[in-house]
Order: C-alpha cells, then structure tokens, then sequence
C-alpha cells in the first residue's frame, strides 16, 4: 500500500505574481508562510523558470520527496501548454510539465491555475458538499474558470475568452480592466453582471465561487450582482491555486 502522503508544495504562476506554500493536505491550509515573487517581465519560459526556482529557494527545507504541484495560466492538456493568454507566446504548444521537471529536477503534477483553485474550494473551501455544478472564477489580470460537477474536476474550461465585442471578455471585466482604466466598484460590477448573466444562462450552474485577486474584497462588488445563482468568496482567496495544486500532487 502506497505511503500517505499528508503534505505537499503548490506554485501558482500568475500574469503578475509566482506565489508557493507548503500545504496540509488534511484540512487544506498553509503550513508555512505564502512566499511571492514577481512574474518575470514577458513571462517567457526560461524566465518564469528561474522565477519558480527563486520562489521555491525562498520558501526552503523542501525536500524533493515531497510532492510538488505548478499551476499555470494557460490550456493544459497532458502536461502541455496550448494557449498563452497573459504570457509569452512561447508557451502555446509546449512541453511545459517535462520543463518544469527537468528545470526543478523531479517530477511535478501540472495543472491549470483556475483548476488548481476550483479544486482547493471543493475539497477544502467554498464549494465543499455542494452537489451539480460549482462554476469557480479568478478574477485578477484575466479572468480563469474551473467547473466542478458532484465534486469531479472538468478541466480546461475557458470562460475569459467569451467573445464581447471582438475580443476576450476578459479584457473587459477582469479585475485588471478596473485598475487599469481606473473604474469605480459600482461601474466595474456592471461588466462583471454583464458576464455572470451569460455564464449563468449559458451553463445554469447550482453556485458560484468567486477566487483570484479580488476575492479579498467580496463585500465591495458581490452584493451588487443580481443573479439567480448562489455567489460565494473563494474561502482560500489568492491561495486557492496554491492549496489545489499541492492538493493534485498529493492524490
């Protein structure tokens, strides 16, 4: 019989930030501090490499036994990468599992960033015992999605890259689009009704999780949505990936 494994390391690589924790796989918390470093400019492989080394060097005492888990913002189908929406181009069509684990020297679990988090809240979180489908979101520099039915993971879902007006919704309402056209809570929350209400008609999902970067500030937008659906907070906020990830590796 296979040793239990009760922890294990997530890296969640965003569009601005590489955060990595070890995580108890029993009750889904961090047991060591959230250590970040900055994306590399142009997130370019080798780059983004060197970054996740950096991060891993600074978290330390984590011992190649231990499982380790990558989250990464794109398409991820057998461990490689097909699309690149807030990184370089570099990343469609590559071997992005086998680069990491040559680059790391040991074997990883790689997933997507969206998933990893719509795994932590399932197990651990916001949607933990609810039945049909959960529908989590990131919102941070684009917008990620991970669908969850009776618990089993349907990955690869892409709901930032909705068509609004000739291009991804995502430019439009990811959190990203309020800082960077400097928009109050109230018009942002508009594009984010205007989205939720296609999501929501589309897929007639049972809840929403809400995760990514703005989840640490749910009372300023979620009570202005209308929906039909139950809309919860992410319960591990911009750790979620970081919690799914280590949880992925450890199965």
């Amino acid at each position: 019989m296979a040793k239990s494994v009760d922890r294990a390391v997530g890296v969640d690589i965003g569009g601005t930030g590489i955060k990595a924790g070890i995580v108890d796989l029993k009750r889904g918390v961090l047991l060591s501090d959230r250590i970040r470093v900055n994306t590399p400019k142009g997130a370019a492989p080798d780059d983004v490499l060197a970054a996740v080394n950096e991060v891993l060097d600074k978290l330390g005492g984590v011992d190649k036994t231990v499982p380790l888990g990558v989250a990464f913002p794109a398409i991820v189908k057998k461990g490689r990468t097909l699309s690149a929406a807030n990184v370089s181009k570099k990343w469609v069509d590559f071997e992005a599992e086998k680069f990491f684990e040559k680059g790391l020297g040991r074997d990883i679990q790689f997933v997507n960033d969206a998933d990893a988090a719509g795994v932590a809240e399932v197990r651990y979180g916001a949607a933990k015992g609810h039945d049909g489908l959960t529908i989590l979101t990131t919102l941070g520099t684009g917008i990620g999605s991970a669908f969850i039915y009776n618990g089993t993971l349907i990955p690869n879902t892409e709901l930032g890259h909705l068509w609004y007006e000739g291009e991804s919704i995502e430019k439009y309402a990811a959190y990203s689009a309020m800082e960077r056209e400097d928009l109050t809570w109230e018009d942002w929350t508009k594009r984010l009704q205007l989205f939720y209400d296609h999501v929501e008609f589309l897929f007639s999902p049972d809840l929403f999780v809400v995760g990514g970067g703005v989840s640490k500030h749910p009372e300023r937008f979620l009570p202005m949505l209308k929906l039909r659906t139950p809309i919860l907070p992410a319960v591990h906020r911009n750790s979620s990936g970081i919690i799914g990830a280590a949880a992925l590796a450890g199965d």
